[in-house]
């Protein structure tokens, strides 16, 4: 009876997975699709505590609600005082404490194997003369420990790209070489473990020696490391991308380990939208996987080398003459970008779109797939700032809008409105799809200087005539602007 009850419970964890991540596809929805996701989360943890057929000590119960309550605190904490523009440092960090749990899942089981289930198998082997080691069970355990080491050393990598401490990528000579040979080396090492049991037998004392785990561990952790550190900070969505499938993918094999329903359907489902994110985030950068994780898109000057030498000349737009241009405006779309997040300038600019409308004016937000430093960035920054879902329209149905569009703010996005993506074959981002403002009757940009994007070139859209830039921190200069069309 008790075993029927967790097998519910692991149903409805199950499901309530299934349904939250349909409702997170829609903005509308993606908070309740959350918070169902999570109930269904919980309902499985206790289900696992208290459920169990095997007897739990008071102390171990203890221990157990104590690390839950510790992390519930620091979780709880860490998320409610993190800026906007620290969020795709804490979801890199997240998901690294994901693949550090699915590592230590298979050292623990790993480690059980060694000191309990070796010794019966290796007596048999002794009794028949054969020994045949679980190789599908060490396979879920060596393959869930490669991945969640190389997921949380890769998102230790990025952390540290993202909050600067890391800024340029580090290649080393050749360094797709040495990452294909760690690869290899890793990958050879663990179906040599898998094959010959993952323990060797101490001569002196024949009792199984389980310490060449820790050199499969090293390997890892070291892969994840190579993996992550040339990849510049261009690429950083879709590498955020790719590492959460990761952490899905070993949480999986633990659920594969423990035969854990509600393990497997989490991980699987975490694995195969992050793989499909990861599929959305190259495409949206017309670029393959393989050309983010071996290219040097995103590498400031080196990827300079490449592009064509730009020429003209710039003009710059005073607050007066913008509040009269918007005012008298049919139509206004609002491109936001990370330079929007650092100055935290969400909030004004929300008031500068409820002060538009109420002057008969149309405003919408313009969403790159990549603006921003994580997936969505953009879409939670402006939800925090209670922006109506209704206005963020993605890149293919806003591009058709622009050459009806009176007015175009971009604020603090440089690539994903760069025109050298269509028109510069020598450009690294040349075939990327962008937001096409250049169609747009006026285009005015809110930057704080001159300064080059992630891809480290220059953006054609400064020299275009049609093409005013309006400098300064964001937050100062649209307060600025509302200021004076409230005067109006």
């Amino acid at each position: 009876m008790q075993q029927s009850i967790l097998e519910i419970s692991y149903l409805i964890g199950s499901i309530t997975f299934i349904v939250g991540l349909k409702m997170m596809g829609n903005a509308k929805t993606a908070r309740k699709g959350n918070l169902i996701g999570a109930a269904g989360m919980t309902i499985a943890i206790l289900g696992t505590i208290f459920l169990n057929e095997g007897k739990v000590s008071g102390l171990i119960y203890g221990l157990i609600f104590g690390a839950i309550a510790l992390g519930t605190i620091i979780g709880w904490l860490t998320a409610k005082k993190v800026q906007m523009t620290k969020m795709p440092e804490l979801v890199s960090m997240f998901n690294g404490m994901g693949g550090a749990c699915a590592a230590l899942i298979s050292l623990i089981e790993f480690n059980h194997y060694v000191h309990t289930e070796f010794p019966k198998l290796a007596f048999l082997g002794m009794m028949t003369g054969e020994f045949h080691p679980p190789h599908g069970f060490l396979l879920a355990i060596f393959a869930g420990l490669v991945i969640g080491s190389i997921s949380f050393s890769g998102s230790v990598i990025a952390y540290l790209k993202l909050n600067g401490t890391m800024n340029k990528p580090l290649r080393l000579p050749a360094y797709n070489i040495i990452n294909l040979i760690v690869l290899l080396a890793t990958l050879g090492f663990l179906a040599l473990m898998v094959y010959y049991g993952g323990v060797k037998l101490d001569r002196p004392t024949m009792m199984p020696n389980g310490s060449m785990v820790y050199i499969l561990l090293a390997l890892a952790l070291l892969y994840g490391v190579l993996f992550t550190v040339p990849i510049g900070g261009a690429d950083m969505p879709v590498v955020i991308s790719l590492l959460n499938s990761f952490t899905g993918l070993a949480a999986a094999f633990g659920g594969f380990l423990y035969d854990n329903k509600v393990m497997l359907t989490g991980g699987i489902l975490v694995g195969s939208a992050g793989t499909l994110l990861t599929v959305v985030m190259c495409k949206a950068m017309n670029r393959s996987l393989g050309s983010v994780i071996f290219g040097a898109f995103g590498g400031g000057s080196a990827a300079a080398g490449n592009a064509a030498e730009v020429t003209g000349s710039i003009k710059d737009i005073q607050v007066s003459d913008l509040a009269v241009m918007m005012n008298y405006s049919k139509k206004v779309v609002i491109v936001p970008g990370y330079g929007l997040a650092v100055a935290q300038a969400q909030h004004i600019i929300h008031e500068l779109e409820l002060l538009l409308e109420e002057r008969g004016v149309e405003v919408k937000y313009a969403i790159h797939p990549v603006a921003g430093r994580m997936p969505g960035h953009m879409n939670v920054l402006l939800a925090e700032s209670n922006v109506s879902y209704d206005k963020l329209v993605e890149m293919e149905d806003i591009n058709p809008e622009f050459e009806q569009t009176d007015v175009v703010l971009v604020v603090g996005a440089n690539d994903v409105v760069n025109p050298a993506a269509k028109t510069d074959p020598s450009s690294p981002i040349y075939g990327m799809p962008i937001l096409e403002v250049d169609k747009a009757k006026n285009i005015i940009v809110n930057k704080r200087s001159m300064s080059a994007g992630y891809a480290g070139i220059d953006n054609l859209l400064f020299y275009d005539p049609k093409c005013s830039m309006f400098f300064g921190d964001a937050k100062k200069a649209l307060t600025e602007l509302v200021a004076e069309l409230k005067t109006m």
